[in-house]
């Protein structure tokens, strides 16, 4: 599993990013996949999940309602929407992934990890 994590980049409050993650491993429909974030000071925050299928999706507080995980498993793709954003949404978005049975709320154990991809939001 090799993560490859890119989108992010400046926008305005209220605006739009799309983020996206890449995997160039070959049994990506087999993991569970999601994103976390960082933010300067601050501790590591679950943002979403999503699990192999696509049948369950998980979201942390701040972001429900406003973010959307989905996946293509044809292109070894998982991607994050993110509507209506906010200042407090600035961080380090990292992408994550797990073959095993944990990642779900409330234990979020990832195995691995991507490079992380910067999201800042201006006020």
């Amino acid at each position: 599993v090799q993560l490859q994590a890119s989108g992010g980049g400046l926008v305005q409050a209220g605006g739009s990013l799309r983020l996206s993650c890449a995997d160039s491993g070959r049994a990506f429909s087999s993991l569970a996949m999601g994103w976390f974030r960082q933010a300067p000071g601050k501790v590591r925050e679950f943002v979403a999940a999503i699990s192999w299928g696509g049948g369950s999706a998980y979201y942390g507080d701040s972001v429900k309602g406003r973010f959307t995980i989905s996946r293509d498993d044809a292109k070894n793709t998982v991607s994050l929407q993110m509507n209506s954003l906010e200042p407090e949404d600035t961080a380090v978005y990292y992408c994550v992934a797990s073959y095993g049975s944990g990642w779900r709320p409330p234990r979020y154990e990832y195995d691995y990890w991507g490079q992380g991809t910067l999201v800042t939001v201006s006020s």
